[in-house]
């Protein structure tokens, strides 16, 4: 069979409610809401005048802060709050409220602020920053900086510069992790393999030794999932959508159909399927996790923040191994860009609210909150100087696989642009992962051109709010 050919193809519409086939798009009815209020507030975002109480004068004041950590993360967030309120000098009090997913809390704060009566402060996912900047109801981070002479060196420089335009830190990091790859040692070791592949095509070549030596019975268990696919783009040095992955200007469209990112991605995705060492295990960032856990798959995919939940799930069966995220052909030289989330203050006109806010997110960001983070949740520490707590130290002599994240930090390339953190608001609208599954089950040239004649769907924000979905049409011909 000849080689495989991608072809993309772009078509443009402003209708919105035409994409039932998209999943649900909850966020719909509340974006039309506020677009015209967020419209309003762009045009004073950031010439208001500046206030910040000092902290001898925030006696009694209570803040509300809003995140969308659960389980063991929320349990991490509870302790921190109960510190920090027993602790803290000024008499502050901070009222956390866990507001559902990172797409549900926004939605929540959208509705709020129509009514102001959102939060002081709001943990808001990356691919929300346009979207929280061009709201104009935040106060920059680096405002409450400025004003208390803060030294921002603290703070991991690829991390602060990634929430950084214009040289003005929008929102502080808190949240922040990367994808990584997890694999299982003793498959390697009974496979003979010493030298971890680093791309997909490396893990091509090993396949057959995983599965006849190695005893695996998956090579890799890779669930379909969005944010792999873009940070498949990133290894590449690629980029995913116009003007600087909007950090020039509001993104348009997207790059990958033009500069091969997405044919390359999904030709060595699809030649393991066809092979047999990348099953379809289902969709979403943690389908591929269960699989690897209970010693099905040699290798899987995931958040730097699952290490803890994959240590505690293997529970001592096999020992786990963890390195850098894949490169899709092993001469790639881009990087990874940073996920999570991070802290924004929102101006409610209040300036002792402001300075509590302030004073709480340095204890956030303090060295030992953010050890005590690490060790909970896997999120790697955003100050550098956490990495010095005996707290730190202690979790990665006892888990020597968390080191994998904090030496990742220094080879970050999402620094200046992969990928939707300045993407206005950015929505994948499932139809990505929809689309892989009857990519992956065709068998002939025939049905795969088939199947993969499927629509991605674009939520982008131009530079007025409005809505602008961009259809990607992608088909695979053989010949």
């Amino acid at each position: 069979m000849k080689k495989k050919i991608i072809s993309v193809i772009l078509a443009g519409t402003m209708m919105m409610g035409t994409l039932a086939g998209c999943g649900g798009n909850k966020t719909t009815e509340t974006e039309n809401k506020t677009e015209g209020k967020t419209e309003e507030t762009q045009q004073t975002a950031g010439t208001e005048e500046f206030s910040m109480a000092d902290a001898s004068e925030v006696d009694g004041t209570e803040i509300s802060f809003w995140h969308s950590m659960g389980g063991v993360n929320g349990q991490a967030i509870d302790t921190l709050v109960k510190k920090f309120n027993d602790e803290n000098e000024y008499g502050i009090t901070v009222k956390a409220q866990y507001q559902g997913e990172y797409d549900d809390s926004l939605n929540k704060l959208k509705s709020a602020q129509i009514g102001n009566m959102g939060a002081d402060l709001v943990q808001v996912y990356e691919i929300g920053s346009r979207f929280m900047i061009e709201s104009g109801w935040i106060t920059p981070m680096q405002q409450m900086i400025d004003a208390d002479s803060y030294d921002l060196s603290q703070i991991e420089p690829n991390l602060a510069a990634y929430y950084t335009i214009d040289n003005q830190l929008y929102s502080m990091p808190f949240n922040s992790s990367t994808p990584i790859m997890y694999y299982n040692k003793e498959m390697f070791e009974k496979a003979g393999i010493t030298e971890i592949p680093d791309s997909l095509e490396g893990i091509e070549a090993v396949g057959e030794k995983l599965l006849n030596e190695g005893g695996a019975g998956q090579v890799i268990s890779l669930g379909i999932y969005g944010w792999f696919f873009e940070q498949f783009i990133g290894k590449q040095g690629l980029e995913y959508a116009n003007n600087g992955n909007g950090r020039t200007e509001a993104a348009t469209a997207v790059a990958f159909d033009s500069n091969g990112a997405a044919a390359n991605i999904l030709t060595a995705w699809k030649s393991l399927y066809d092979k047999g060492y990348a099953p379809n295990v289902g969709k979403g960032g943690d389908a591929g996790l269960a699989d690897f856990s209970a010693g099905k798959s040699a290798i899987t995919l995931g958040s730097t923040a699952s290490l803890k939940q994959i240590l505690q799930d293997v529970n001592g069966k096999f020992e786990v191994g963890t390195a850098y995220f894949p490169k899709v052909k092993s001469t790639d030289e881009g990087g990874v860009s940073i996920g999570g989330a991070s802290l924004w203050a929102l101006n409610n006109n209040d300036a002792k609210k402001t300075r509590a806010t302030w004073e709480f997110v340095k204890f956030l960001i303090s060295p030992e909150s953010q050890a005590y983070w690490n060790a909970q949740t896997g999120y790697f520490p955003v100050t550098t100087a956490a990495q010095e707590e005996p707290v730190f130290k202690e979790n990665v002599e006892k888990y020597p696989q968390f080191q994998t994240a904090i030496d990742l930090k220094a080879f970050v390339k999402g620094v200046r642009g992969y990928f939707s953190y300045y993407l206005r608001r950015f929505s994948l609208c499932f139809c990505l992962n929809n689309a892989f599954q009857p990519v992956l089950r065709s068998q002939t040239a025939t049905m795969v051109k088939k199947h993969f004649d499927f629509i991605i769907c674009f939520a982008l924000l131009n530079h007025k709010n409005s809505i602008r979905f961009v259809f990607l049409r992608m088909v695979i011909w053989g010949g």
